[in-house]
């Protein structure tokens, strides 16, 4: 049976976060700077900018991963693109382009292990089947289990997009299983809010995963455009129901 050293005992690498199969590891530190940037090095490792990398190990069973994220693999591992003839063809084309993602997403199955290149984003793992369906905003997508179906949803209204600065679509993930998704923000700082019949107001774009069963839309913050003024909110992102929000304490992006 082949063995892969230097990984699980390795000294600089760090497992900060497991779920299932998926196993998140940590670059302590880079060990191969050169003397012209060990400064800049130095200082952005302490700001907790660090190499992250996704392993997932498969046991007959397969993951979906975002193009062009594979480092490398070992075992009896297939590769292919889940493409179900033409007309999936262009309905993956024309999803791309609405959620800047990408159109062909690979998937690997059988028994193995795989490992996903380095980011200097932080990776979530989530259990999808918590949510339900889950609504990402664009670029979050890093990998999934390949029975979590992948969809595109519309915002509900015009003016929640245009006014809410969101984009008209988004990449949903639905069904039982584990996503990993490339944050901007690490988990340390991300707010959960459980929604129960109830109204959640945000200033900003701030949000960066919620329930699909919640409505989302743009609304002035006062009911009079002389209260919105007065307050100096104007508008605000609003989503209702029961479900989940996973919001970011500041606007990221």
């Amino acid at each position: 049976m082949s063995e892969v050293l230097n990984l699980t005992n390795n000294r600089n690498l760090k497992i900060i976060s497991e779920l299932g199969n998926y196993s998140v590891y940590e670059h302590q530190s880079d060990l191969s700077v050169t003397p012209d940037v060990a400064m800049p090095v130095y200082f952005a490792q302490k700001m907790n900018i660090k190499r992250r990398q996704l392993l997932i190990e498969l046991n007959d069973s397969s993951v979906t991963v975002q193009s062009g994220a594979m480092q490398w693999s070992l075992g009896n591992l297939q590769s292919g693109t889940g493409i179900k003839g033409v007309g999936d063809v262009f309905k993956k084309v024309v999803a791309s382009k609405v959620t800047n993602e990408s159109a062909i997403k690979p998937v690997y199955s059988g028994t193995g292990m795989l490992m996903l290149e380095p980011t200097y984003k932080h990776i979530l793992l989530m259990d999808v089947g918590e949510w339900g369906a889950i609504v990402l905003q664009d670029g979050l997508f890093l990998a999934c289990d390949s029975d979590i179906q992948m969809k595109v949803t519309a915002r509900n209204t015009l003016s929640s997009a245009a006014l809410g600065k969101e984009g008209l679509f988004n990449l949903t993930l639905q069904g039982e299983g584990i996503a990993a998704l490339e944050s901007p923000i690490p988990q340390e700082e991300l707010i959960e809010i459980k929604l129960v019949n109830d109204v959640l107001k945000i200033d900003g774009s701030m949000a960066i995963a919620w329930s699909q069963n919640l409505q989302f839309t743009v609304e002035r913050s006062s009911k009079t455009l002389i209260g919105s003024a007065v307050n100096g909110e104007g508008l605000v992102n609003v989503y209702r129901g029961t479900g989940r929000v996973l919001m970011s304490p500041t606007v990221y992006n």
